[in-house]
């Protein structure tokens, strides 16, 4: 795992051509943007958990059947003061960092007030958000950075803060139709108050471009879920919508605000402030998009750790909602480096198994139940939801599939009855060893792996004017631990899951987190000038906006 997690990557700033093995379909035009941890240790010093790294932008240009890659770190404010030092001086979630190491308790004691509140680091490493026509390297604090995706020069650092009143962020947001961008944030305290903030951002504003207006200028607050508890809002790492609804998941993995607040001059990370209550409930928020109220039933599931919502769709008056859940907070703990690095088999086999549930949720609850009644009655799921005494509805999930992580499905069908789930398939580790796809109608699967290859998270690019869910093909950045096989980008017929192509880089690639497709916008490699094709490439190669 040394290979994967220990080591500093190289940047390769200058596109490199990719050897092509195999026929890339004609169509596909555009670049992979992905985004994840390259460098862990600055100087002598070094990250305490994976997530802290410094971010590390890297692109698969695709044109013509030809791949080119590069890769460059995220200039943030953070990376730019770490690099300065010649040592991490900036806090991350799971490493807590002092910008003078002569500093006795009496002067952490000084400035631990203004760490309170944190101000949060911008070192966004987590995945690429689109925001009209700009792109942005996202994290989970207030902070966001705009990017240029073909040259990977890092731009504008933007506070969410200046726009709506949220601490934190997910790097998961949803888009509409229109390319509206929706996202859920914690506002912490403000005015006395910790609450849960849904958000909207324009896909364009009036005057646009043309006078230099951003989008973010123009979002406005949604929705807003007072959280159960004023210091333990729970942790969130994305939500689920539908045409009509907004799916929030309030679960007992919470951030403990009064240990945050003395973390700094206890010298303990934020993330030691983060517990799984195994005793409480997790409870499931419905926010209806048309009134942008919560519904008024109360819903509740035993006590679960989701980062991924998978989709969410209505039938039949219900709504229905798949996630990745695990039993408790476990993962995250794997991810500190110590235990990536030592004894990882052992360690990984102490967390709980990530699986695929599906929950079920009767949008108008009959007042007439009897208490203890199941109040679905869909066919094609044996989830529940029965009726408890004070008018509540536990609900109770169908297991789908065990060991699969980073789910992606087909963005046309986001918010919409669907069929696939294309994922990392994670059996006796957290780190993905194959990639999937899972049939929910038949409850089969489909399977690619290779020994010694390690997948990224795999994402789905239909074909244009494909009509079925699954035509299309998977991009997948494969990292290999092999040393006589060089790192590719994975070409997958998504149909058949059948190898189209790879395209071998001679770099070391590093393992990334998430990113999007970005359809040819007609800039030219190296020259980054408009190519003559194109407008018709663009037409021919757009795609979905992939979350």
């Amino acid at each position: 795992m040394e290979i994967i997690f220990g080591r500093n990557k190289k940047e390769q700033l200058e596109p490199v051509r990719a050897r092509v093995t195999g026929k890339i379909p004609a169509w596909l035009q555009g670049t992979l943007l992905r985004n994840g941890p390259g460098m862990h240790t600055v100087g002598e010093t070094r990250y305490n958990h994976w997530f802290d790294g410094l971010a590390l932008l890297h692109s698969f240009t695709i044109r013509d059947g030809e791949v080119y890659y590069r890769s460059k770190y995220l200039r943030s404010d953070t990376y730019t003061a770490n690099i300065e030092a010649n040592r991490i001086v900036v806090s991350e979630f799971g490493t807590m960092a002092y910008p003078d190491p002569c500093k006795n308790i009496f002067s952490k004691a000084f400035s631990y007030l203004s760490h309170t509140i944190p101000d949060f680091t911008d070192n966004c490493l987590i995945n690429i958000m689109r925001c009209g026509e700009d792109f942005y390297a996202t994290t989970e604090t207030n902070y966001i950075r705009k990017i240029n995706p073909q040259t990977l020069e890092t731009l504008e650092k933007v506070d969410y803060r200046k726009y709506v009143a949220v601490n934190l962020a997910t790097s998961h947001p949803h888009y509409d139709a229109a390319g509206n961008v929706l996202n859920v944030g914690t506002s912490i305290v403000d005015k006395g108050k910790t609450k849960y903030v849904i958000f909207k951002i324009p896909a364009t504003v009036p005057g646009g471009r043309k006078e230099g207006r951003s989008p973010l200028k123009d979002a406005e607050v949604f929705c807003s879920i007072a959280a159960r508890s004023l210091l333990s809002p729970s942790y969130y790492h994305s939500f689920g919508v539908t045409e009509n609804y907004v799916v929030f998941l309030e679960q007992p993995f919470k951030l403990d605000i009064l240990k945050m607040a003395t973390a700094y001059i206890r010298g303990v990370s934020w993330a030691s402030c983060l517990a799984f209550h195994g005793e409480d409930k997790t409870h499931i928020h419905i926010i209806d998009r048309r009134t942008r109220k919560p519904v008024l039933a109360k819903y509740h599931t035993d006590p679960m750790v989701v980062f991924h919502h998978v989709n969410a769709y209505e039938e039949d008056g219900c709504l229905l909602f798949d996630v990745i859940a695990y039993e408790d907070g476990s993962l995250y703990q794997l991810f500190y480096l110590a235990n990536l690095n030592e004894d990882f088999k052992e360690n990984s086999r102490l967390t709980s198994m990530p699986t695929l549930k599906r929950f079920v949720l009767p949008l108008h609850v009959d007042k007439n139940a009897e208490v203890g009644s199941n109040l679905i009655n869909l066919s094609s799921t044996t989830a529940r939801a029965l009726k408890e005494k004070d008018g509540q509805v536990y609900c109770q999930p169908e297991l789908l599939y065990e060991g699969l992580e980073l789910p992606r499905i087909n963005y046309a069908h986001n918010g919409k009855p669907y069929r696939y789930v294309f994922a990392a398939g994670v059996q006796w580790s957290p780190i993905p060893t194959q990639i999937i796809k899972y049939d929910i109608l038949t409850k089969s699967s489909l399977k690619w792996g290779e020994e010694h290859c390690w997948p990224a998270e795999p994402l789905f690019v239909p074909t244009p004017g494909a009509k079925d869910e699954d035509d299309g093909i998977i991009l997948s950045a494969i990292v290999s631990t092999d040393p006589q096989k060089s790192p590719f980008l994975l070409v997958l017929d998504a149909r058949t899951f059948t190898e189209l192509a790879r395209a071998s880089i001679d770099v070391e690639m590093h393992l990334d987190i998430h990113g999007l497709f970005i359809p040819d916008a007609g800039w030219d490699l190296g020259k980054q000038a408009p190519s003559r094709e194109a407008p018709a490439r663009a037409a021919a190669g757009r795609a979905a906006p992939q979350t």
